[in-house]
């Protein structure tokens, strides 16, 4: 059975950094992506790192800010994020799924996610 669990969030100052985590158990350790959705808004991806190459994406709205790595080994990946902004308040979910679901929005499995509150 498939299981990601995110950890890391919690409730910051604007300006200040959060590092969150994705455990994953039961599965190949393939390509994973962040999303967040924030109250009455869509979600969207934030971050993704494939399987192989470390490759990574981002979107505009977090390049340059936001981070994303993986330690095989632990089998988690990461989400670094620095400068951070009141809009960046989110649920934030990891996944996996290869970048091509991700831009849509899609992926084989979900977390639970993990609350982000960035005062202002």
């Amino acid at each position: 059975q498939v299981q990601l669990v995110e950890s890391g969030g919690g409730l910051v100052q604007a300006g200040s950094s959060l590092r969150l985590s994705c455990a994953v158990s039961g599965d190949t350790f393939g390509g994973v992506a962040w999303f967040r959705q924030a109250p009455g808004r869509d979600r969207s991806l934030v971050a993704h790192i494939a399987r192989v190459g470390g490759l990574t994406y981002y979107p505009p709205s977090v390049k340059g800010r936001f981070t994303i790595s993986r330690d095989n080994a632990k089998n988690t990946v990461y989400l670094q994020m620095d400068s951070l902004r009141p809009e960046d308040t989110a649920v934030y979910y990891c996944a996996l799924a290869s970048l091509a679901q991700a831009a849509r929005n899609t992926a084989d499995y979900w977390g639970q996610g993990t609350h982000v509150t960035v005062l202002s």
